[in-house]
């Protein structure tokens, strides 16, 4: 079989896709992997022995009117391009994971009379899987979705092979707490502002490792400082799961990937979403991990004292334990079970 995976712009679309992808490679599959050619993309697929082919391709939201104007071009082109690419390259199913990169290739697929299956990784269906929902033989769910799209299936998150370790919950006798803060590879304003002023009302020893993101290490490191708290601050961790796996808990925004990787290992996390996020999706994404006992979601508009209070709570009460029994497990899988699910449905 050969497949078609696609997938662009960020981490959180990528990286599922590779897993994915991984797994058809693992069992002889042949692998054509579609994306824009952005850096995050060149970057995470460098030493994957899969068949790239870029597209240009942009979102619709939020757009002027000069790049939706550009849309009107780009989609009947991106769809001529694969059109000729399915037939160059015989390929059988494609899979897409959001984004509207994979909106011309779907309707290539469509045209040719090929399966289409779509990922969506948030708690809110995406625009572009939305529209291809209605025409997916299945669509794969990494969380539970109000009003399922029709064939849904709930598969979890596929993460990467480091992010999938099953620790043993470990409630160990220590006094200090261990806390890794991330914003994400760019970091986020709102954590690096407000977390060290937080954290400084907690009565406990803590020790903190927290990546900032690029341009902002001198700020947040005088923060910690000025809050006489023990800090680790870097821009950049290139081993995130190692942080994770040392930590007792994670602040953390909700992005579906980060979330699903970190409930995996086995720890909880004080969620804090992107209120601008499209669809309010971070926010549905961290009341699902709160809802199955793996986190606590804050609230930007709620403010500073709502911060320290809940902070001051979780490390009081030590509900970072009652977190680490709750080891999630819906993701691990995932990336194996979409596979079968899809050999399954082509070999009928």
């Amino acid at each position: 079989m050969k497949i078609l995976v696609s997938a662009a712009k960020t981490g959180g679309h990528i990286f599922p896709a590779i897993a994915v992808a991984d797994e058809f490679k693992k069992s002889g599959h042949e692998v054509v992997f579609l994306g824009s050619g952005e850096k995050i993309e060149l970057n995470a697929i460098r030493e994957k022995d899969f068949n790239h082919q870029i597209i240009k391709m942009h979102g619709f939201r939020g757009k002027n009117i000069i790049s939706k104007f550009k849309l009107l071009f780009l989609i009947p082109l991106g769809i001529i391009n694969v059109i000729n690419l399915i037939r160059k390259e015989k390929i059988d199913a494609m899979i897409g994971f959001g984004g509207f990169i994979t909106v011309p290739p779907a309707i290539a697929f469509k045209i040719m009379k090929k399966p289409i299956f779509t990922h969506e990784q948030n708690s809110v269906q995406g625009s572009a899987n939305k529209l291809l929902s209605k025409h997916s033989a299945f669509n794969f769910l990494g969380f539970p979705i109000k009003n399922n799209p029709l064939n849904s299936i709930l598969s979890g998150n596929p993460i990467r092979d480091n992010f999938s370790k099953k620790p043993i919950p470990n409630h160990d006798s220590r006094n200090n707490i261990n806390i890794y803060v991330t914003g994400g590879s760019q970091g986020a304003k709102y954590i690096n502002s407000n977390i060290p002023k937080a954290l400084k009302s907690v009565n406990k020893k803590i020790n903190i490792k927290h990546q900032c993101g690029f341009g902002k290490l001198s700020d947040v490191k005088n923060s910690y400082l000025e809050a006489d708290i023990s800090a680790e601050v870097k821009e950049f961790y290139e081993s995130p799961q190692s942080a994770i796996e040392w930590s007792d808990f994670v602040i953390t925004r909700s992005g579906a990937l980060s979330i699903s990787e970190i409930s995996s290992m086995g720890k909880g996390m004080l969620m804090i979403p992107l209120p601008i996020s499209i669809d309010n999706h971070q926010l549905h994404n961290a009341m699902h991990i709160e809802d199955i006992g793996m986190g606590l979601v804050h609230n930007e508009k709620d403010g500073l004292k709502d911060l320290e209070s809940k902070l001051s709570k979780v490390i009081s009460e030590k509900t970072y334990n009652n977190w680490k029994d709750s080891l999630n497990l819906e993701h691990i899988n995932a990336a194996s079970l979409i596979f079968s699910k899809i050999i399954e449905y082509l070999n009928k």
